[in-house]
This record gives C-alpha cells, structure tokens and sequence, in this order.
C-alpha cells in the first residue's frame, strides 16, 4: 500500500499509526510542532515510519488522515490535499472549541464543516467514534469470529471504498453510515460513540480512559447507528 500520510500525533493519530506499521504500511507522520518533535515516536515505530511536514504529509501517495483539533482544521493544506482521500477523526467539543454557529444550530455537521475548510479533498468521517486506547486492544485480523466494526460515512463512494480497505488492513470491519450529512449517527453522545466499545457503558466520564473494551460486531453497529438520536449539538458542553 501506498504510504499513509498523518497529520496529527496526538492518541488517535499515534494509535493509527501503531497499527499501520504492524500491517506493514509505510506511515509519514506530521504535527503543528514540526518534524523535530516525533523523533521519539518514529523511533518507536521502527522502519515503516518518518517524520515530515504537514504539507508532506498531505501528498505522500495513499490515503490521509487528520488528527487535529476542530480549530485547527483551517491551517490544514487544502491545496496539498485536494483530490486525497482524507479519513477526518474530527469531533466538536464546545468546552476546548469554542462555539460554532453553523454546528450549534445543526446547519451543519462537523465533517460537513470540514469539508467545506477542505474544497476538492474526498473526505471520510472515521475513527472519531472510538476512544485511542480501545483501538490496539480490539483490532484484530480479517474473518476473526469477535472482530469490531467502526463506521464511517462521506459523499465520495471510491473515497468511502479505499477508506474501507484502510480500516480493514489496520484490524477493524467497518459499517457506512451514509453521507457527511449522516455522520452525527456517530458523534459525541450518541448511541454509536465511544461507550459502545466500553466493557462497562455505565463508568463515569472521568475513568472512560482505564476503561476495557468490548468488541462491537458490524451488526451491533448497524444497530446503534439506526436507533440514534440526533443530540442537541447547542446543549453540548464538553
């Protein structure tokens, strides 16, 4: 596979690029800070992994995915990954944010917005949904009995297919939850969001990150995707 560019090092980014690497993936990682600041975590990596700038991360040959805070999403190269298949793990959290008038008043929804900071990209919503630490302790190899499902939604069905392929090399099934317009099926606080994959759905917000996980098989995905409810995006504080 061609090389997974990412643009963000942060615990989705670094965890998406641990399986990556296991799967034998060339990765390129990049961040706000500078290729000098992921030394520690190339070394880790090993072979398959380098460092460069943001820019060259855009354009290192496959797929891309953004790993940044909603804010930070405008200083994104659009013009590098115009015509990318771009996996957004972007979610709104009015508490580090700020407010957003288009997503409080659900004109818009967070990938829609993302989209429009990213004109000609071929953007998936994706891995947004899962907590970092859930990921390595769930993925799991093409037909195995228990694996998960992550869903993902976008316009572009190629770009949908090709993020599909991705997710399935790195270890997960995946289930399409539809267009950009679709994708808040799967944002904070709905049924299909982050306590879907917590052994334990009842711990309290503040331990969810010691939390063991629980696989979630496509079906169970299906089904969490169609019984949610749209949150009221404006009550929405953290």
């Amino acid at each position: 596979m061609p090389t997974l560019g990412i643009i963000g090092s942060g615990n989705i980014g670094a965890a998406v690029a641990r399986l990556a690497v296991a799967a034998g993936i060339p990765v390129l990682l990049a961040n706000s800070r500078g290729p000098e600041s992921l030394g520690r975590l190339v070394f880790e990596l090993g072979p398959l992994s380098a460092a460069g700038t943001v820019e060259e991360a855009a354009q290192a040959g496959g797929p891309v995915v953004t790993s940044v805070p909603l804010t930070a999403v405008p200083a994104l190269p659009a013009d590098a990954l115009r015509g990318r298949t771009v996996l957004d793990t972007s979610n709104y959290y009015p508490r580090r944010d700020g407010r957003i008038a288009p997503l409080d008043s659900e004109e818009l929804t967070t990938s829609e917005l993302v989209q429009q900071h990213l004109p000609g990209a071929h953007l998936v919503k994706a891995f947004n949904n899962i907590l970092a630490h859930h990921i390595p302790q769930l993925a799991l190899p093409t037909g195995a009995p228990d694996r998960s499902a992550l869903p993902l939604a976008g316009d572009d069905a190629h770009a949908k297919r090709m993020a599909a392929d991705l997710i399935d090399r790195l270890g997960f099934d995946t289930v399409d939850a539809g267009p950009l317009s679709e994708s808040w099926r799967f944002e904070p606080e709905s049924a299909a969001y982050t306590r879907l994959y917590a052994a334990d759905p009842d711990l309290p917000r503040a331990r969810l990150l010691e939390s063991l996980a629980v696989p979630v098989p496509a079906e169970g995905l299906r089904t969490a995707l169609h019984r949610a409810h749209r949150v009221r995006v404006a009550d929405r504080t953290f």
